[in-house]
């Protein structure tokens, strides 16, 4: 007899997977790596951005101030060139322009120089308002005086006299002046001159705001965003002591206008000719003068002049102005009232030029 198969209660009966269900659950976890490995991936490179930007930022920064820098060197070598050359006469150059932006800054800078040219005669130039100068000869020998300005020339005689003498002129400052004082020979007592130099301003976009650069009569001064102007490059003016002990001062004025706009790009030609350099001085001179002001902004001028006495503060302080020679106020101690140069009775000669250039397209 053979038993019956008996069947369970709770017996399960096995069910095979079909291949298609397989199939779907292995795509759908493919297809939930690769999104998980992606989001894996942007966030990677989105931690690696923010933490490199700031080092990127200031790498582009760093070009771009390295790229203004160089456009100023070369700048400033040009018109050094082309200052010297004949009136009319010049060279071409070729910059690159592409984050930065070249503007005039017009009669930025204002230079005075007076000096007597004898030794005999101390004179005395005032300018009492735009139309009217006083003249005033401390032993009454000056006759007549001429006035030249970039338009005209004026010349008026007068009586000696003790006090001081008032002439009234048509001429204008605008630009440049010279006032020379004559005795009754004709010979040159003394010189006095005014003259407002124009400059240039490169400015280049950094991370922060603008960087920008202005070149001032051979000066270079710099202001970097959220920061005052910093002068780097004084202006060009020099005491030299000879071998026979005499001294000489020699300055160059520059003086720089751009005619047009100079636009933007990879290769920007430009011109710059000359417009003929002038003499203002050359020779002996004797109680010299000179003032220099900056309008581009009030922090310029007192670093002029902070540069300009330097040695002479050193001296004050430890008791050896005695043996001082070189710059030293006239006046007040502070400079305002212009400087003098201190050589203890050694000969002076004197030597201004100035340089003009006109830069366009």
């Amino acid at each position: 007899m053979i038993p019956s198969r008996e069947v369970t209660v709770n017996a399960q009966r096995k069910h095979s997977s079909s291949p298609s269900l397989r199939r779907d659950t292995r795509a759908v976890s493919e297809v939930l790596g690769v999104v998980m490995m992606l989001a894996m991936v942007v966030t990677i490179m989105g931690g690696v951005w923010i933490f490199l930007n700031p080092y990127i930022s200031d790498f582009e920064d760093n070009t771009n101030w390295n790229s203004a820098t160089g456009i100023a060197e070369r700048f400033e070598d040009r018109i050094d060139v082309a200052g010297g050359a004949p009136e009319g006469t010049g060279i071409r150059h070729t910059l690159a322009l592409q984050s930065t932006m070249i503007r005039p800054i017009e009669k930025v800078e204002t230079w005075t120089i007076a000096a007597d040219l004898v030794p005999n005669e101390r004179v005395t130039v005032r300018h009492l308002n735009t139309s009217l100068v006083g003249i005033y000869a401390m032993n009454e020998t000056a006759r007549s005086i001429t006035i030249e300005t970039p338009t005209q020339t004026e010349h008026f005689e007068f009586n000696s006299s003790h006090q001081e003498v008032t002439i009234n002129h048509t001429s204008s400052r605008q630009h440049w002046m010279t006032i020379t004082v004559f005795n009754h020979e004709g010979e040159p007592l003394h010189r006095s001159v005014s003259y407002i130099v124009s400059g240039i301003q490169i400015t280049t976009m950094l991370g922060l705001g603008e960087h920008q650069i202005a070149l001032m009569n051979d000066a270079r001064v710099e202001r970097f965003p959220n920061e005052p102007w910093s002068v780097t490059q004084f202006p060009n003016i020099e005491l030299d002591t000879l071998v026979n002990g005499e001294h000489r001062l020699s300055m160059v004025l520059n003086d720089v206008t751009i005619n047009g706009t100079l636009g933007s790009g990879n290769n920007i030609g430009m011109n710059m000719i000359s417009q003929g350099p002038m003499t203002l001085f050359t020779g002996p001179a004797y109680d010299v003068t000179f003032t220099v002001t900056n309008a581009l902004n009030d922090v310029i001028t007192p670093q002029y002049h902070d540069y300009l006495l330097n040695d002479y503060t050193l001296h004050r302080a430890s008791g050896t102005l005695d043996t001082y020679v070189g710059y030293a106020p006239y006046l007040r101690a502070s400079g305002a009232d212009g400087f003098t140069v201190e050589t203890h009775g050694a000969p002076l000669y004197l030597e201004v030029d100035v340089q003009r250039v006109e830069v366009s397209r």
